[in-house]
């Protein structure tokens, strides 16, 4: 049986990691700050208190693990370091617990292509960056912290995400853009996610996915 952790796991996305992975016969570990909160329905998840700027608290977890999965993300619009500093220390409780397998989320918005539509550059440049310039940043950073690591990283692109259905249909690209994202839904992200972890051929690769 595969033995994966999920970081982020209260958050909308990474809820429906943590039932993909179930579903799929997985082992899974959930880390979260508020395990009073964290209500899922199975008691076969383990369930870890932990803090990613603190990780004596979920190092031990990593253990005996395949593979680490983050799906952090940020709910306030405060300045944070979540993403740079929160990928560090999962990796470096990675290599301490032979760890080799992380699959990373982060946002079609971080990078766009010159050849973009210009409504496209024009929401993400004037509207998005300029309320959550930080968000990206940070998120960038996490990227670089990544892609120069030795760990088999798969980083993973979304577009806007809403609460649809999982449909198992989406359109992907690896290591190149991809040509008009529009949207996804977190269950089909999920799906993703869990379906393609063993796929060798987005190892050490950038993934962008939408419908």
């Amino acid at each position: 049986m595969k033995k994966i952790i999920i970081f982020g796991a209260s958050g909308r996305t990474g809820k429906q990691v943590v039932r993909e992975a179930f579903n799929a016969g997985y082992e899974v570990t959930v880390v979260v700050s508020n395990t009073k909160d964290y209500i899922f329905n199975d008691t076969q998840i383990k369930i870890i208190k932990g803090d990613v700027f603190k990780p004596e608290t979920f190092e031990s977890a990593l253990y005996g693990k395949d593979a680490v999965i983050s799906c952090l993300g940020i709910k306030k619009r405060l300045p944070a370091f979540v993403y740079s500093e929160g990928i560090t220390n999962i990796m470096l409780s990675m290599q301490k617990a032979g760890v080799n397998r992380l699959i990373c989320l982060s946002s079609r918005a971080v990078d766009i292509p010159e050849n973009a539509p210009l409504i496209t550059k024009f929401i993400v440049n004037h509207i998005l960056r300029r309320f959550f310039n930080y968000f990206f940043a940070d998120m960038k950073l996490m990227e670089n912290i990544l892609c120069d690591s030795n760990l088999n990283w798969t980083l993973i692109r979304s577009p806007r995400l809403l609460n649809g259905l999982k449909t198992g249909n989406y359109r992907t690209s690896i290591n190149e853009y991809l040509t008009n994202p529009t949207s996804l839904s977190h269950k089909d992200l999920a799906d993703y996610i869990i379906y393609y972890m063993d796929d060798e051929k987005i190892f050490k690769s950038r993934v962008e996915i939408s419908y």
